[in-house]
């Protein structure tokens, strides 16, 4: 088996293919690790998820600092390992929208009465709502790309609220900033696909218990096993 240091580029379009990955998050010192849908966007450089809120959405907020991986696996001496370090950024639903008023009404109602219709605050704030409109889409875009892309999370939450009806559906998409990347591919050697490939001989398969016997107790082993079966052909 040869394994080999893979370029950025190649470990990039790994992540384009993928369709499941590992994603590991860590709050006060405790790891987490679970299987996740992400779809990589190439112009932006990012992985998007969605999911519903739960332990790993909670880890993430407190610290945003995740570890992504990718394996594909033909077999033992044949595969493929990609690990992107990056941040963990939500894409929340803007507050003019129907989701985000009825998660933080008092919030919203708040910061329109204490911003002046036409202030400075209020126009950059249009145009932050305008960006993450723009990045919630394209990350939608990604997803769909994927088949069933939405039923990881939608599942979980429908398990969860069997528990409770009264637990509403929330959707949380975000996205992962891949700050680097880096990966191994390991290839069968090919002189070890020639001897597994290779027939066999009646006398090869006891060839390796000769030798064995020769190292161990020298020529003299080989020179008396001879003088013996002269001795006695017949034995």
């Amino acid at each position: 088996m040869v394994i080999r240091e893979m370029s950025r580029e190649e470990c990039l379009r790994v992540l384009a293919g993928a369709r499941l990955a590992t994603l590991a998050c860590a709050h006060e010192k405790q790891p987490y690790v679970v299987p996740v849908y992400l779809a990589y966007h190439e112009s932006s450089g990012c992985l998007y998820g969605f999911t519903t809120p739960g332990q790993k959405v909670e880890w993430m907020r407190a610290n945003p600092l995740v570890c992504v991986e990718v394996d594909e696996i033909a077999a033992y001496d044949q595969w493929v390992s990609v690990i992107a370090l990056g941040r963990y950024e939500e894409l929340p639903e803007t507050p003019g929208s129907n989701g985000a008023r009825l998660r933080s009404p008092e919030r919203s109602r708040q910061v329109g009465e204490a911003m002046p219709p036409w202030s400075a605050e209020r126009r950059q704030r249009q145009r932050d709502d305008k960006v993450c409109d723009d990045e919630r889409e394209r990350g939608l875009q990604a997803l769909k790309t994927l088949p069933m892309w939405w039923q990881p999370g939608s599942t979980v939450w429908a398990a969860r609220a069997h528990r409770d009806s009264a637990v509403p559906f929330i959707a949380v998409y975000y996205r992962i900033r891949i700050d680097c990347v880096t990966g191994h591919e390991a290839t069968r050697d090919a002189r070890e696909a020639l001897s597994y490939a290779a027939p066999v001989s009646p006398a090869g398969r006891w060839g390796w218990l000769r030798r064995t016997l020769t190292r161990v107790f020298g020529g003299r082993s080989k020179e008396a096993g001879s003088a013996s079966w002269a001795a006695h052909p017949g034995r």
